[in-house]
C-alpha cells in the first residue's frame, strides 16, 4: 500500500490492520534464565502511550513480576518520562539489548517503557552499572526540560534531510501529532515519521509512504516507510533511514536503532535525521 501525500493532506485511514502481537514470546533476564510470556496477557503499563494490546519490553518486565517469576521494583520518574528500575532480583543497574525480525544487537538509549513489542523479536536484560544509566537519564532529564519550555510542544532544534552531498536543514521544527499509528499509539503520541509529516503539513516538502508487510529476513515489519521526499524515491535496495536523539550519541552510539520512525514515539529530541543509504542496485 503506497500514500502520496500532497502537502496538507491527512492520512487515509483503511490500514494498517492486524498489528497486535500474538504470540508466545521469550525474554532472557541475565543471572535468571529465559522466561516466556504469552503477548496477549500483558498490559501496556503505559498507558498515556499503547493501546491495549500493545506494550513496550519494560511492560513485560512488570507482567512477570506480578506472575512472581521475577522480582522487580521500580518508580516512575516524571521529569525523565520513564520508569525506572530499582532492583531486579535484588540487583540495581540494568539495561536491554533488543531488535526486532531480521535485525541485530546494536545499541540503543530509547526508553525502555518506550520501546514497542513485535512478535518475533529478541530481547535481553542485562547488568549495567550507574554512570552509563545516569548518562541516559541526563538526556530524558535535558528533552523534559526542552518540552516544557517550549510550552509542552514538541519543536526539534534541528532536522536534516539528506541525499549525498544534497541537504535540506530545518530549523526549530514543531511537531504535531497524525496519529498514522493509531492502531498501536493513543491519540496525540508524536512519533518519529511526525516530522516528515508536519514538514509536509508546513509546505516545506512533498513525501509519500509505504506500508511493508516485511522486508527481507524481517518477518514482521508492519510498518510505514518513508518512500520519497520531494523527487527522491526509495527504489530497490535504496532509500531513506533515520536516527534521532541527543548529539552526543548519534549514529551507532545510541540513536539509530532499528525501530520503524512510525513506531518510535518521540519525546522533544537534539536533532532529527533522515539520509539515504544503498544496500544494493537501486
Amino acid at each position: 500500500m503506497v500514500i502520496f501525500m500532497p502537502r496538507g493532506n491527512t492520512i487515509p485511514r483503511e490500514g494498517p490492520e492486524d498489528t497486535l502481537p500474538t504470540q508466545i514470546g521469550s525474554i532472557t533476564i541475565s543471572g535468571a534464565g529465559v522466561f516466556t510470556f504469552n503477548a496477549t496477557e500483558i498490559k501496556p503499563v503505559r498507558e498515556d502511550i499503547f493501546q491495549p494490546g500493545h506494550f513496550s519490553i519494560f511492560a513485560i518486565l512488570v507482567h512477570l513480576n506480578d506472575l512472581g517469576e521475577i522480582d522487580l521494583s521500580y518508580h516512575f520518574e516524571e521529569p525523565l518520562n520513564t520508569y525506572i528500575i530499582d532492583e531486579l532480583n535484588g540487583e540495581p543497574y540494568w539495561w536491554y539489548t533488543a531488535y526486532y525480525t531480521g535485525g541485530w544487537t546494536e545499541r540503543s538509549i530509547f526508553r525502555m517503557d518506550h520501546y514497542p513489542y513485535k512478535d518475533g523479536m529478541y530481547i535481553a536484560i542485562n547488568p549495567s552499572d550507574a554512570s552509563t544509566l545516569e548518562s541516559y537519564y541526563t538526556v530524558y532529564r535535558v528533552q523534559g526540560i526542552r518540552k516544557r519550555g517550549n510550552n509542552n510542544q514538541t519543536i526539534i532544534p534541528t532536522v536534516t534531510l539528506t541525499k549525498y552531498s544534497n541537504s535540506l536543514v530545518f530549523e526549530n521544527v514543531t511537531i504535531t501529532p497524525h496519529n498514522l499509528r493509531i492502531d498501536t499509539f493513543q491519540p496525540g503520541v508524536i512519533t518519529a515519521i511526525d516530522v516528515i509529516l508536519s514538514l509536509g503539513d508546513q509546505d516545506k516538502i512533498t513525501y509519500s509512504l509505504q506500508w511493508y508487510e516485511q522486508i527481507g529476513t524481517a518477518s514482521i515489519v508492519k510498518s510505514y516507510w518513508v518512500q520519497s521526499i520531494n523527487n527522491w524515491k526509495a527504489s530497490g535496495r535504496c532509500g531513506f533511514v533515520y536516527e534521532t536523539g541527543p548529539e552526543h550519541f548519534s549514529g551507532g552510539r545510541g540513536n539509530h536503532i532499528h525501530i520503524p520512525s512510525d513506531f518510535r514515539a518521540i519525546n522533544s529530541p537534539e536533532y532529527l535525521l533522515y539520509y539515504w543509504i544503498e544496500l544494493g542496485p537501486c
